[in-house]
């Protein structure tokens, strides 16, 4: 028997039809009905193909109404059933983060928690700002975690060690309230997982990669899994043992269920046996504990209250949430955020970066063509545009892609009242001025604020942009020449160009980072006594930073 809709139905439909009608003048489409429908009415949706011709009919009622008598008819009858509907909704921007849940008066404990393996990155700085952010509104903590237990795939890197903490306080305002490194805590993880073999609810699993694969696959126990505690236990002896079990032939797993919808949560690994030297503790330990593992243990331990992770996570949250489970412990309130791409800087991880920079592709962590922090402070980046990036795309588990021009923005409302205006002229062209104007006087170095002026001194002529030559122009603040360099007018008479130049000035260079080339641009740069690490706006360029030899291109 076909669906029949019942007489609320019947109204919803016939209300939305005159409320969509009223909104757009008699000429209400049938398509916006149906969507505002199946997006407030899940349980309507299998029944879309009764729901369309219903809504066309309704549509097309209300509109010949508004037409014939009116669209005051429309609004009495919604007026009269369905005042709601004639509300206008007024939509506020929220500004700043979404209150964290479940805090219930309590004190957030957050934490970030990179892999040292190399220097903080852009990606980074969005757990370093939100946490940091929450940590700093709520009077709550932040942990910097050392997540360091890798010593195969991502081994640490000492330098790491020192340059993270440096730029978590400069990124986030303050130093962490507390610093965990977890190689340094090896003996808790070991605890707690001898504590998981004496629950019984861990084992040694001695089976194959491609064995244990194929019984979970196949949601069939391996036949370590009946292991008694005192077997775990010896079997534990042995992969801390160097004349025991040697990497890949036993690792320590945690009981879930093998036939678990999801694949990754089926017993899954906690720890292996790797004998790679670490840089911090060498080879005391021979079994490392797996990040979910550690993480899940350290989380417990640190009394984190939330956890602030990517939505790829999710199966880590499943996992641990497990063990926690196991323990007896309450896991911590969980937001997820999607990803973020932006479009300069395309694909680039940690391991990759330290393998261009060893082979002498980049010059190091600093180089302005990287996306590391390092980088971004280098090119005159500040904390607080990148604090108001984050905070400003905000915790959505949507996938976004956005240029650098957003975080741009955002740093021009932090450096433009501090950045004074100087001239670089590139592709220098001398001109030779024929005529009266000023020779000496005043050139202002920002209209917004009280900085001193900029003094000139010319004595026959100027530099200017190639390009700009062999036509008539305005020299900015000075007279108007004609294409030969007679000066025309010391008031601006009329829309010519006006470019920039330069009077005596120094032989310079500016660098500018495009993708992953690196441009060099040759010209003629205003004398100035700023000090390496001044924010410049170059007059018609952008603006740039003074470093040891030249100027570095920040953005434009």
């Amino acid at each position: 028997m076909d669906w029949q809709p019942d007489q609320p139905t019947l109204d919803l439909i016939r209300h939305l039809a005159l409320q969509n009608s009223y909104q757009y003048a008699g000429k209400g489409q049938a398509g916006s009905v149906i969507s505002r429908i199946m997006g407030s009415r899940e349980d309507l949706r299998q029944h879309g193909k009764f729901i369309a011709p219903l809504v066309g009919k309704e549509v097309a009622k209300a509109n010949a109404m508004a037409q014939k008598d009116g669209l005051d008819a429309v609004r009495e009858i919604l007026e009269s059933e369905a005042p709601e509907l004639l509300e206008k909704k007024v939509q506020t921007r929220r500004e700043g983060l979404p209150e964290l849940p479940k805090l219930n008066s309590r004190k957030p404990v957050l934490r970030f928690a990179p892999n040292p393996n190399g220097p903080l990155s852009f990606g980074h700085s969005r757990g370093l700002v939100i946490n940091g952010q929450y940590a700093k509104e709520l009077d709550g903590e932040l942990i910097l975690r050392f997540d360091d237990t890798d010593t195969t795939v991502k081994p640490p890197m000492l330098e790491a060690y020192d340059s993270i903490p440096k730029q978590q306080e400069w990124l986030c305002g303050f130093p962490a309230h507390r610093i965990v490194i977890a190689s340094e805590r090896m003996d808790k993880y070991h605890e707690y997982a001898t504590k998981m073999l004496e629950g019984g609810f861990g084992y040694v699993c001695t089976c194959s990669a491609e064995s244990f694969r194929e019984f979970r696959v196949s949601k069939q126990e391996c036949p370590c899994r009946v292991n008694s505690v005192d077997e775990n236990l010896e079997l534990w002896r042995k992969m801390n043992d160097p004349e025991g079990f040697q990497p890949g032939e036993a690792v320590l797993r945690v009981k879930t269920d093998m036939a678990l919808k999801n694949p990754a949560l089926r017993d899954w690994p906690a720890a292996r046996i790797q004998t790679n030297p670490h840089p911090r503790v060498g080879d005391k330990w021979r079994v490392w504990p797996l990040l979910d593992f550690q993480s899940a243990i350290e989380d417990y331990l640190q009394g984190v209250t939330h956890i602030i992770r990517g939505k790829d996570l999710m199966d880590s949250t499943r996992k641990q949430t497990l063990l926690y489970a196991h323990f007896g412990w309450e896991y911590p309130e969980t937001i997820y955020w999607g990803r973020v791409k932006v479009h300069e800087f395309g694909a680039f991880s940690t391991s990759q970066m330290k393998r261009d920079i060893a082979e002498g592709i980049f010059d190091g962590w600093d180089d302005p063509r990287l996306p590391t922090i390092s980088a971004l402070s280098r090119r005159g980046i500040k904390s607080d545009s990148l604090r108001a990036f984050w905070i400003e795309l905000g915790l959505t588990q949507k996938d976004i892609s956005v240029p650098l021009s957003t975080l741009y923005s955002h740093n021009t409302k932090a450096i433009d009242a501090q950045a004074p205006r100087l001239a670089f002229v590139r592709n220098a062209y001398p001109v030779k001025l024929n005529g009266d104007f000023p020779k000496t006087g005043t050139i202002s170095s920002h209209s917004d604020t009280e900085m001193p002026p900029r003094q000139y001194s010319i004595d026959e002529g100027v530099w200017i942009e190639e390009e700009d030559s062999g036509k008539p122009i305005r020299l900015k603040d000075l007279c108007d020449i004609d294409a030969t360099g007679n000066v025309e007018s010391i008031d601006r008479s009329d829309k010519r160009s006006v470019v920039h130049w330069v009077a005596g000035g120094t032989p310079s260079k500016l660098t500018i980072a495009d993708g992953q080339d690196i441009i060099t641009v040759e010209g003629i740069l205003e004398d100035h006594n700023y000090p390496v690490g001044t924010i410049l706006q170059l007059e018609r360029i952008g603006y740039a930073i003074v470093e040891d030899d030249g100027l570095l291109m920040v953005h434009d």
